[in-house]
């Protein structure tokens, strides 16, 4: 409940009328059963604009420590990661990222949409930058319908290390759902797993315009 409240009362109206967003390729999101959005992640924001111009609930995975502060401020930000549909996962690797991956083949298993950002973490310099095979290991156990949706400029909105976002218009693209189930029952192979999360990031490097690189975001990040 508290989610549609603040998409079609609070957070959407808000965003709607000072950010004017755009949205293109609505129609390609199928309006019932288990869809996987995989997206661009350009900036913070992303999670909000993207849920806020899809008809559906969107459920993202979040980082734990959004769920774990302590004290009221603590209680403030799980209460709203919570009421937009965020879902705490564990990112330490090895036991943490089996748990991930039951959490999101649960939310599919309802017939809802989940939200990926494969690429693992925001992009430091609003290039597209090599995906994570978890992705793929989602889609292959889930055989969900998966559709890729890009953000255009959030970025520039709000760059990483923005307090507030600057006003500007964002835009949302969808494109057409892909087919992978050529690869029926081949969750294991590593080779698979990683031609999928390519083809996934080729759909996305072509709706976004974004120059590819092919590295992961994080090793940029940490240098």
């Amino acid at each position: 409940m508290l989610y549609w409240i603040f998409k079609h009362l609070i957070i959407g109206p808000i965003l709607k009328t000072i950010f004017r967003p755009w949205l293109e390729g609505a129609e390609n999101i199928p309006a019932t059963g288990p869809v996987i959005i995989v997206g661009n992640h350009l900036s913070v924001i992303d999670s909000f604009f993207m849920p806020t111009m899809i008809d559906r609930r969107v459920y993202f995975l979040a980082k734990s420590d959004y769920f774990t502060g302590k004290g009221l401020k603590g209680w403030l930000v799980k209460s709203f990661m919570t009421a937009v549909g965020q879902l705490p996962i564990d990112r330490s690797g090895g036991k943490a990222s089996e748990a991930s991956l039951n959490t999101g083949l649960s939310v599919l298993d309802r017939g809802d949409v989940l939200g990926i950002y494969p690429e693992g973490t925001r992009s430091p310099d609003a290039r597209l930058y090599r995906g994570r095979t978890g992705v793929a290991r989602l889609v292959l156990e889930s055989g969900a319908v998966v559709v890729p949706v890009v953000m255009i400029d959030t970025e520039k909105a709000m760059p990483i290390g923005a307090k507030v976002p600057k006003i500007r218009r964002i835009g949302t693209v969808v494109g057409k759902p892909l087919d992978f189930s050529r690869f029926s029952g081949m969750s294991a192979d590593r080779f698979v797993l990683r031609s999928v999360t390519d083809e996934i990031m080729l759909e996305i490097q072509k709706l976004s315009g974004q120059t590819y690189v092919d590295v992961y975001a994080s090793s940029v990040r940490n240098r």
